[in-house]
């Protein structure tokens, strides 16, 4: 009697998939998943409210001069770095080597376009790794020293690595956002 093997071929590859099934889930549930939080929202807020913050941008920016400065770097409310890859930061942008490893200071001061007055911000400013958020540094209000309503502030950074600055400022109910890639050394 002549013997049939197709069943067999059939269970094999049935069992093969089923097998890869398994495994694909299994590797997925093992990675950690990471949360985006660009200008400290939800990805799918950021998605939804998008043009509605880049317009908020522009009228901050016509009402209000905005100077940051961190390590001595002084940075106009710009969101320019979000359109960019790390990878093209880290070969081609002006905010390379902006941050340090140690201590670094970071200075705001928003002062109004026609009086010239500067201005009381409510500051939430984030300082995250691309790749994890153990070690991000949330910058508060309470976290800076307000002389003359020159806000200024002293964090440390412990690794070189790629780093993203994101926030967002009130002035006047007004909400500036930034964003910016850069990397510490």
């Amino acid at each position: 009697m002549k013997r049939n093997y197709w069943p067999l071929l059939f269970i094999g590859i049935f069992s093969f998939t089923f097998g890869m099934i398994i495994w694909t889930i299994k590797s997925a549930v093992s990675v950690p998943v990471i949360e985006d939080k660009s200008f400290m929202k939800k990805y799918q807020d950021v998605e939804e409210h998008y043009n509605d913050m880049m317009d908020s941008n522009v009228l901050f920016r016509s009402k209000y001069n905005f100077a940051l400065t961190i390590n001595n770097k002084q940075f106009d409310l710009t969101t320019e770095d979000i359109k960019y890859a790390q990878r093209v930061i880290e070969k081609f942008s002006v905010n390379k080597n902006l941050l340090t490893v140690g201590k670094n200071s970071l200075k705001l001061i928003v002062t109004d376009k026609i009086t010239n007055e500067k201005k009381d911000v409510k500051i939430d400013l984030t300082l995250s790794k691309t790749i994890s958020n153990d070690s991000d540094k949330n910058l508060t209000n309470n976290d800076f020293i307000v002389n003359d309503k020159t806000y200024t502030s002293d964090f440390e950074i412990k690794e070189a690595n790629n780093w993203i600055i994101t926030g967002s400022f009130v002035v006047d109910g007004i909400t500036g956002y930034l964003y910016i890639k850069t990397n510490a050394i």
